[in-house]
């Protein structure tokens, strides 16, 4: 006979936490967020400690190397995503890696003999002023020139000019060599005021560009996570399919954590990956595996040796897996259930293996309420999907602005591996829509925004560590008349609001 459930499936809104007690060391000041995001033993440290507990999903729509460093500046971490080739995802996770903070790769360039017509559809595209002439239109071609915004008038000028003709020539620039170092490269553009300066190598190749407007980014980045090197952290999606060159390729390209993206966990697919990089990497490899929604599928995992465990199937903004297949769990009930299996199984082991909480996330507030659950970090996709740094286009739609975001089950994406069961090689039906999320803006204010109400959440709840919370938090659930009464009402908004 089939097993039923007596309590319903929950989601994160059906739960308020109640406050404790808050003393004068209880401010937001003193709040840490650090979080473990790999298995550790107990008395040991993690190899890869989080300082805020947030990894961008592993998704065409949110996580590339653009994304991936603007979150290790904020302390959190993405997962690029894999549903690309090994070549393409091993090299967005090297230019995390060689990434030198300050100096920028040239998201912009063209050719000379290119058109302003061509100039202003990179604006319009990606926003960036500053557009590098290089001979053979690449990032790293031989610089011959730059054009910005002074270099031109569209009043002025006809859209089919050549570039060669208005930009700034080499013979007018300043540039600096290779071995610049960052506060160098400050001092030229403040001697000389400049907006922008060219890194070139010997052959006279551009390497970077250093802005002026990014210097006092440059000075403090008090969050960032970093390796042994002072590199960038950086994870990576892998598959149940490819692994056997997927994985050495990334590790290659100096990956620090991977994660198997698949929509169900509690598999055969899994463990023979899983197999495969222990066989041939030991420990060295730190890998996390899922989605799960119950304690069988994590403990399943748990033994299969991964270093941290996905919960949640079908809760995601952009998934309609629980409308196509009838499976899932509702993100609350589910996370509960497994992080009190973690704790068993930290109890019996003395092996703690965090538990990332991915999906279901509608408002801030829920953020708070899945690391009280028991989540030691969160993966999120329409958060991310928003900000500048996501990998897709802004663009206007019925007034307003908005970012593309769709699912990797999604015809659009035809990641058919998320979803394989060992079938033919393609996406048999939709597990996943397209989309648009509402333009947020940049992601340093969002993120410093949702940081702090996680922080007061936590001064009201009497504590200020994240494990603490785990052990304090006092949750209770809420009826549907409670759920209006949390809200505004029986007043008339003078302005729409929204608390995420």
């Amino acid at each position: 006979m089939a097993t039923y459930f007596n309590e319903p499936s929950r989601t994160f809104s059906e739960y308020l936490l109640i406050p404790g007690y808050t003393s004068e060391d209880c401010i937001p000041a003193n709040v840490s967020l650090k979080t473990p995001l790999v298995k550790f033993k107990k008395g040991e440290e993690p190899a890869i400690t989080l300082n805020v507990p947030f990894a961008s999903a592993i998704m065409q729509s949110v996580s590339n190397d653009t994304m991936a460093i603007a979150l290790a500046k904020e302390g959190g971490i993405s997962f690029i995503y894999g549903s690309q080739s090994v070549e393409d995802e091993a090299a967005m996770v090297s230019r995390v890696k060689n990434y030198k903070a300050g100096f920028v790769t040239s998201a912009s360039n063209v050719m000379p003999d290119q058109t302003l017509a061509d100039i202003l559809e990179l604006k319009e595209r990606n926003g960036f002023s500053t557009v590098a002439v290089t001979e053979d239109g690449t990032a790293n071609g031989k610089l011959v020139g730059i054009v910005s915004s002074r270099d031109y008038r569209v009043s002025r000028m006809d859209v089919s000019t050549k570039v060669c003709e208005f930009m700034t020539p080499l013979s007018k620039l300043v540039t600096a060599p290779g071995d610049t170092s960052l506060k160098e490269a400050n001092d030229i553009i403040w001697d000389h005021k400049l907006n922008s300066l060219p890194i070139v190598d010997d052959d006279g190749k551009l390497m970077y560009f250093v802005f002026r407007k990014d210097y006092s980014e440059h000075k403090l980045n008090p969050n960032e996570i970093l390796d042994e090197h002072k590199r960038y952290i950086v994870g990576a999606g892998i598959n149940s399919r490819d692994y056997e060159t997927r994985v050495p390729a990334l590790v290659e390209a100096g990956a620090d954590v991977l994660c198997i993206d698949s929509s169900e966990g509690y598999s055969c697919w899994q463990k023979k990956t899983l197999d495969f990089i222990r066989s041939r990497y030991g420990d060295t490899v730190k890998v996390g595996a899922g989605n799960v929604v119950d304690k069988d599928g994590f403990l399943f995992l748990a033994e299969a040796g991964a270093d941290f465990v996905k919960v949640g199937i079908g809760g995601g903004s952009i998934c309609i897996t629980r409308e196509t297949k009838g499976i899932g769990r509702g993100q609350a009930s589910a996370l509960i259930e497994v992080a009190a299996a973690r704790d068993e199984y930290y109890e019996k082991t003395g092996i703690y293996i965090p538990v990332c909480s991915d999906g279901g996330l509608v408002h801030d507030y829920h953020m708070t309420l899945a690391l009280a659950m028991g989540a030691d970090f969160l993966m999120m996709g329409r958060y991310f999907a928003r900000f500048d740094e996501s990998p897709t286009a802004k663009l206007v739609v019925n007034g307003s602005y908005v970012k593309e975001y769709w699912g990797e089950g999604s015809n659009r994406a035809r990641n058919w591996q998320r979803y394989d069961l060992g079938g033919q090689s393609k996406l048999s039906f939709e597990e996943g829509v397209d989309s648009y999320v509402t333009y947020a803006g940049p992601l340093h204010d969002n993120l410093e925004k949702s940081v702090y109400k996680i922080k007061s959440t936590m001064c009201n709840c009497g504590v200020t560590n994240l494990a603490d919370l785990k052990r304090d938090a006092k949750l209770t659930l809420v009826s549907s008349v409670s759920i209006v009464e949390g809200g505004s009402h029986d007043v008339i908004l003078k302005t729409s609001r929204t608390n995420n």
